[in-house]
């Protein structure tokens, strides 16, 4: 479990570029990258980390499901998730 400072951070990143969002697409098509320069840092969208939605884990997030692998291994298990189960050949 992801402690709860590393959540709150993330959900601020997620605020400020979707605050800033306009500005930066207008800035980039007019080519000054100089006023893009002085936008926070935090308003970059690569600065939002993938969490998983379950456990606030960082790592191997799946896009589509937006839970870690360990909580989709989990849920397909217990048959949570429809269309997926274990492989057996």
């Amino acid at each position: 479990m992801a402690s709860k400072s590393t959540i709150t951070r993330n959900d601020k990143v997620k605020a400020c570029v979707d605050k800033y969002a306009a500005k930066r697409r207008a800035l980039k098509e007019a080519g000054n990258y100089l006023e893009l320069q002085k936008l926070p840092r935090d308003s970059s969208p690569t600065r939002v980390r993938n969490l998983c939605a379950l456990t606030g884990r960082s790592r191997s997030v799946y896009r589509k499901f937006k839970i870690s692998r360990l909580m989709l291994r989990e849920l397909a298990l217990q048959g949570k998730i429809p269309g997926m189960r274990k492989a057996s050949w």
